[in-house]
C-alpha cells in the first residue's frame, strides 16, 4: 500500500498538534532519529539491498568528493534497478569523476535510466538522435519524456512541431 504525501503530512501535523512524536505512517515507529540511529538504520537498509538508500549513500560520498566509494554505491543501486543511479553513473562517465571517461558507458547508463522511467536521459537521448539525423527516434524519446511529465520535452516537441518534425499523429 502506498500513502500519498498529503496523507503523510496530515498525519504528522495531527501528531505534532497532539504533542506526540511524529511516527512513520507505515510502521508507526518514531521518525525522530539521532544521527547515529539514522546511520544504523541506513546501514541495515543497505544490507537489505534497498536501492534508494544505497543511491543516497552514493550521493553522500559523491558530495564529500569520495568518487570511488560513490561509484561503488551507484553501481550497486543501478544493479538493483535504480534509474537515478544509472543516470548518476552516466554523469560520472561523462565528467570522468572517479572513473575514466567512457562514451559507451555513458550511453549504456543513459539508456538504462531511460528504460527505467527517468525523463532526463530520454531528453538527452532525443538530442543525440536528432544530431545524428534521426528526428523520428528523437520525437519518440521526447514523447515518452513528455508523458513522464518533463516540461522541457513538451517545449521541445512544440518547437519540433513548428519546424515540421512532428505531426499531429505523433
Amino acid at each position: 500500500n502506498i500513502i500519498c504525501k498529503g496523507c503523510t503530512v496530515a498525519n504528522m501535523s495531527r501528531e505534532v498538534e497532539e504533542n506526540k512524536h511524529p511516527r512513520c505512517v507505515f510502521c508507526r515507529r518514531s521518525i525522530i532519529f539521532t544521527d547515529e540511529e539514522r546511520h544504523k538504520n541506513n546501514l541495515k537498509r543497505v544490507e537489505a539491498n534497498d536501492p534508494i538508500v544505497i543511491f543516497k549513500m552514493g550521493v553522500t560520498h559523491f558530495r564529500d568528493g569520495e568518487y570511488e566509494r560513490a561509484f561503488e554505491y551507484f553501481t550497486k543501486s543501478a544493479d538493483l534497478g535504480d534509474a537515478n543511479a544509472h543516470l548518476k553513473l552516466a554523469i560520472m562517465y561523462v565528467d570522468g569523476e572517479g572513473v575514466e571517461k567512457d562514451e559507451e558507458k555513458v550511453t549504456y547508463h543513459q539508456e538504462e535510466s531511460a528504460i527505467r522511467g527517468h525523463p532526463q536521459p530520454r531528453k538527452i537521448l532525443a538530442i543525440q538522435e536528432f544530431k545524428r539525423g534521426r528526428a523520428d527516434k528523437a520525437v519518440k524519446h521526447l514523447i515518452i519524456a513528455a508523458n513522464l511529465g518533463d516540461d522541457d520535452s513538451i517545449q521541445m516537441l512544440k518547437e519540433m512541431y513548428s519546424c515540421g518534425y512532428v505531426s499531429k499523429e505523433d
